[in-house]
């Protein structure tokens, strides 16, 4: 190894040492201050001078949504080509950059944002910043860079067409949302990504990147006045609103239909889901609740405990509430034997309706509310954590007292409550996808439409 790079690999285990040291942030008594910068950026602050760390975390409005038709994975290829220099910076200058420093620099784009996380020891704190600055405004998209990360990102999108719990989700998102662009996979197609050019990344950091729709966390040894002049000259050249194209509210669609792709693999893949409950509905803490016992709980789930515990037909199965920007869902899945899965969803279906017509069992409720009140610090125990979930209540306009209110709203769940809320959410037909050689299962069409699309 040089010199060179040991001594960045030096500086990226104190960067992670320090990262890991700064714990113990009890949720209750949290501080998060509200920071305007002079140019009018708001941010939310957490100090923790006691480490010396600064983690940023940022989000703004138009992910994959805003990827053309033709031309899904554009959001997910300028997440990813981003980082590829900026500036007078080409690529290996601008990761140097970074070793050197023991900068954390990434970037992401879900269905609804596009998103950004820095971390930096505070003696490298103006250059972190700077480079993230260059990253936003000036990106370079050089067409080498730009085209070996697309090949990159073509052989990991070649091997998901023969991952049978990739093709279920697939399938699962185009069948529920046809013709929306939650029905378009976030990586794009191996027909899409070779359409993207260096004009459209270009195109889609213009329209996207702006002011009004950032929502931004910092956590770390740093004060207000520093926090605002830094965001400022990070943020405060960007346009102050973005170009979205509008993306209609929609529900799932095929709902009561079962789709089953034929696939030589040792186990059935099972990927089944329906309407949910917004994050903006008063019933969503209750649904949290319901979903947690049917299957979000992982092992304490009557999910987990019928079809793994009790006949030992899967490895594991999850449900989880996904309230997403223009839709609410509840998904699941699992993974079993191709002669077993008729059995498992029987298991699934019956364990779905038998909640919706009685609800939680008072212990179930109770015990549920102990846990997700008891594990929430969790949430915040690394500066990465509490910077990151600061952004998420950001964006899902829950307020900055949120964190202090959270396991108060969760306690106030009553047991008709979660038993009004689990018909709602279970008392209705899924739409399954199921990939492999199940045994007696066949696709079925029976659809219920949802509304909206």
């Amino acid at each position: 190894m040089t010199l060179h790079r040991r001594y960045g690999v030096m500086r990226r285990v104190l960067l992670a040492a320090a990262l890991i040291g700064l714990t113990a942030w009890p949720a209750a008594a949290t501080t998060i201050e509200r920071v305007v910068s002079p140019g009018g950026i708001e941010a939310w602050l957490v100090r923790q001078p006691s480490v010396p760390l600064v983690a940023l975390d940022f989000a703004m409005v138009g992910g994959a949504n805003e990827d053309p038709a033709d031309k899904a994975g554009l959001a997910h290829l300028v997440a990813s080509t981003i980082d590829e220099g900026a500036g007078d910076l080409e690529a290996d200058a601008y990761h140097k950059r970074l070793e050197d420093n023991a900068i954390e620099l990434s970037f992401s784009a879900t269905r609804d944002h596009f998103r950004g996380s820095l971390r930096t020891l505070t003696a490298n704190r103006d250059l972190a910043f700077d480079t993230l600055r260059l990253s936003l405004t000036a990106p370079r998209f050089d067409d080498a860079a730009v085209e070996r990360i697309r090949t990159q990102i073509l052989a990991d999108v070649r091997r998901a067409t023969t991952s049978p719990s990739e093709i279920a989700s697939e399938l699962w998102w185009r069948t529920a949302f046809p013709g929306h662009p939650y029905g378009r996979p976030l990586h794009g197609t191996l027909e899409s990504v070779p359409r993207i050019d260096v004009a459209d990344l270009k195109a889609y950091a213009r329209r996207v990147f702006a002011r009004s729709t950032l929502k931004i966390a910092v956590v770390g040894d740093i004060d207000a006045a520093t926090a605002g002049a830094l965001i400022d000259k990070t943020f405060g050249a960007l346009p102050e609103k973005p170009e979205l194209a509008p993306v209609a509210a929609a529900t799932p669609q095929g709902l009561g239909r079962r789709v089953v792709v034929d696939l030589d693999v040792p186990q059935a893949v099972v990927m089944f889901g329906g309407e949910g409950v917004a994050r903006a509905d008063p019933d969503f803490f209750p649904a949290y609740l319901v979903n947690h016992i049917l299957g979000g709980g992982a092992m304490s789930s009557r999910l987990y405990r019928e079809v793994r515990e009790q006949r030992g037909l899967a490895y594991g199965i999850f449900t989880g509430l996904v309230p997403l920007a223009h839709a609410a869902l509840i998904t699941g899945s699992t993974a079993t034997r191709a002669d077993r899965t008729a059995d498992t969803l029987e298991i699934i279906e019956h364990e779905m309706r038998r909640l919706a017509e009685t609800g939680p069992t008072e212990e179930e409720l109770a015990k549920t509310k102990s846990f997700l009140t008891g594990s929430y610090g969790l949430y915040f125990d690394t500066s990465t954590k509490i910077a990151a979930q600061l952004v998420q209540i950001q964006l899902d306009n829950l307020g900055i007292d949120y964190v202090n209110k959270r396991n108060d709203i969760i306690r106030a769940v009553t047991p008709a409550d979660a038993q009004r809320v689990a018909k709602r959410l279970l008392d209705g037909n899924m739409l399954v996808t199921v990939v492999g050689r199940p045994q007696g299962v066949i696709s079925k069409d029976t659809t219920v439409s949802g509304s909206g699309g």
